[in-house]
């Protein structure tokens, strides 16, 4: 047998493993990997709909039966039958009606099953103690569009993200809808990208600054800048030029959003809005139109950054038909129950206004 016949060469008394290309290596490590993924994945899927199967069945057991006593000890006695059969392990009494309130909680087979599959038991178990169903399908919608680590899931609750997305001060059936086409279609909207306000306290300005402190400390803090926005953002340019009628002109800010596909142009202000804002948006909005959008993007959007609102003169200029979008930031956060206060007002006045243009209509 020659030498570069031989598997395995003796050199020495030692047996010398042939030589393997590392691309070869790194392709076993990934079909490894890839296929543990796989079956990870879906005995997650199994593990999670087998949860909500039992906590529907026993919750149907209950409703079925009149008597308020039997309601209190099914409980305990399908823990001890099946532990007694499948072992301790995600059958005691705790883990028994944790399957029964994630049934209660998410009754639609229909919107779990898919979710089931691109998240983990723990992210339906972090959204549970949140009272309104239509942030828990938010939540776990997001989540699962946007592959959220239970952590990040976790920071965007704290983070109170629903509160502050557009979205939240739509109509529930509005909300729903968009959560079901996100779901079923992968299509993202507008609504559930942009948000007020958003948080800069990363910036570090404190009382007294201007709109370039504010810009320059952006874009040294591009990588909070960009978390805060969201995912998707993708960072353009900065004091963007545009020549119109042999004029310069200026944005301060420009990114791209994979996503909407679609240019986002930022401007930031302090104080509270002004009507003379959207004209200067649009001009801006227009130009990137006609100069810098490619072949199948959408038509770009703009984002206002101001200090504060002026909620009646948005609605009146209707800036959304304008694609442009106003929100208030915040350099410096108040006590957390402080800001709880002030989002939830500005989302009941949101919800408030919209009922009362609802009626007129």
């Amino acid at each position: 047998m020659g030498g570069a016949e031989m598997n395995e060469i003796e050199q020495n008394n030692q047996i010398v493993s042939p030589s393997v290309s590392q691309s070869l290596i790194q392709d076993l490590r990934q079909i490894i990997e890839q296929a543990r993924g796989r079956v990870a994945a879906t005995a997650n899927y199994e593990l999670t709909m087998m949860y909500w199967h039992i906590g529907e069945r026993i919750n149907r057991e209950v409703l079925d039966n009149q008597r308020a006593e039997y309601g209190k000890q099914i409980v305990a006695t399908v823990a001890r039958q099946l532990q007694e059969e499948f072992g301790r392990k995600g059958f005691d009494e705790k883990s028994i009606r944790r399957m029964m309130q994630f049934a209660t909680l998410f009754p639609d087979s229909q919107i779990v099953a898919p979710l089931a599959r691109q998240l983990w038991w723990s992210h339906f178990v972090e959204v549970m103690p949140l009272k309104d169903e239509l942030q828990r399908e938010f939540y776990l919608t997001m989540a699962a569009s946007e592959r959220w680590s239970k952590r990040t899931l976790q920071a965007k609750i704290d983070g109170m993200l629903f509160e502050r997305t557009a979205i939240s001060g739509k109509p529930d059936e509005f909300i729903k809808k968009e959560l079901s086409t996100l779901r079923d279609d992968n299509v993202m909207s507008p609504d559930l990208v942009f948000k007020s306000p958003y948080f800069l306290e990363f910036t570090g300005l404190k009382g007294m600054y201007s709109e370039k402190n504010l810009e320059d400390s952006l874009i040294a803090h591009l990588e909070q800048f960009i978390i805060e926005l969201g995912n998707g953002f993708s960072f353009v340019a900065r004091q963007k030029r545009m020549i119109i009628d042999g004029q310069d002109f200026y944005l301060d800010l420009l990114f791209y959003h994979r996503r909407l596909h679609r240019l986002i142009a930022i401007d930031l202000k302090l104080g509270s809005f002004k009507a003379q804002y959207k004209g200067q948006m649009e001009l801006y909005l227009r130009w990137l139109e006609a100069h810098e959008m490619e072949p199948g993007e959408e038509t770009p959007l703009g984002l206002l950054l101001c200090t504060e609102g002026s909620d009646e003169q948005i609605e009146l200029l209707q800036l959304d038909k304008a694609g442009i979008k106003v929100a208030k930031y915040l350099t410096e956060l108040p006590p957390r129950h402080v800001l709880m206060q002030q989002i939830q007002k500005s989302l009941e006045a949101a919800k408030d206004r919209f009922n009362n243009y609802a009626e007129e209509d």
